[in-house]
């Protein structure tokens, strides 16, 4: 009788990429309705575009590579949900479509495909939005407008996010229940943090993340800003920080992806931990009041150096896995 060996893992789980990957869309699916309550039918369809241009992107890569179809497993789906969800409702049409190429095509089609990739792809599609045209996604609708659904939304009322205020250094203008609920200005994935936080929950129960890394990154930035207050009150200025921006939205959806982030469990303490000290750093010394993608594409950088000096000793092993 002939046996056929095949490559390892041997032992392999339920889950598959594509149930993985809708259990991410649906954890998706409260931030995304909470910023379309928020800033209109134009946020939806900026997710559409963004989602469409990915899945677009990826097709054609692998027709154009010569590689079997990929687009069952739901990956492209999310960098383009996540894409979106990093962007105001504002932003050009065209650009969500050029964020959503640059992060399937450059970001993980060139390096290999799912699993290969070193860097977020919804966070390197954003990064490659802000270098080239920054004003296209920091201008932000003050609530309360009708956006247009269609043609440019350049003509919109803009107004200070949360995190402009405290850049000056100052306490935002609205409550905490107002950033806590969703009524704030911001990228549509800014819109609640109640909304991300269902979304998380949801991820961690069903055992999709670990909550590591999350509560490693969140509680890093809540420390550091409760030491390094500057505001009156150490507390208030702590839970804005929390609350504002997109740390929730990267602490939870971005840090956690599987391919960019450490697989041992203090690698992944010590990642939670710098993507929170980088956020914090970039916020107070940096030239835009968000530091969340560049603490997050930076750390994704240093994974395989966390990885490997936090690999655990194989039993049997000395030092360095000499026998």
């Amino acid at each position: 009788m002939k046996l056929t060996v095949t490559s390892s893992p041997h032992i392999r789980g339920k889950e598959s990429t594509g149930s993985i990957m809708g259990h991410v869309l649906l954890a998706l699916l409260p931030a995304l309705a909470a910023g379309t309550l928020v800033y209109g039918l134009r946020a939806l369809l900026v997710t559409a575009v963004a989602t469409a241009a990915c899945l677009l992107s990826e097709w054609l890569f692998r027709v154009l590579t010569h590689q079997h179809n990929t687009l069952p497993d739901g990956s492209a789906a999310v960098t383009g949900v996540l894409l979106a969800l990093t962007l105001p409702a504002t932003v050009p049409y065209w650009a969500a479509a050029v964020g959503g190429v640059f992060a399937v095509a450059a970001v993980k089609g060139l390096c290999g495909g799912i699993g290969q990739n070193i860097f977020n792809p919804a966070l390197a599609g954003r990064a490659f939005l802000m270098l080239l045209w920054p004003a296209a996604i920091t201008r932000y609708a003050a609530l309360g407008q009708a956006l247009p659904l269609f043609g440019s939304a350049a003509d919109a009322v803009t107004a200070a996010t949360p995190l402009h205020h405290m850049q000056m250094p100052a306490l935002p203008e609205v409550s905490l229940a107002d950033l806590f609920l969703g009524r704030v200005g911001g990228s549509i994935g800014e819109a609640s943090a109640l909304a991300l936080l269902i979304g998380g929950a949801w991820l961690v129960f069903r055992r999709v993340i670990s909550p590591r890394i999350p509560l490693t990154y969140l509680g890093t930035v809540a420390v550091l800003t409760l030491v390094f207050s500057k505001g009156d009150s150490p507390v208030l200025w702590m839970l804005y920080s929390l609350l504002s921006g997109g740390v929730i939205l990267g602490a939870v959806f971005m840090a956690t992806d599987y391919t960019t982030s450490p697989v041992t469990p203090m690698g992944q303490l010590f990642y939670g931990a710098g993507c929170g000290a980088l956020t914090v750093v970039f916020r107070y010394f940096g030239l835009f009041p968000e530091g969340v993608t560049y603490a997050i594409l930076l750390m994704n950088a240093a994974v395989w150096a966390i990885d490997r000096f936090t690999a655990p000793r194989r039993f049997g092993t000395g030092k360095g896995g000499a026998a």
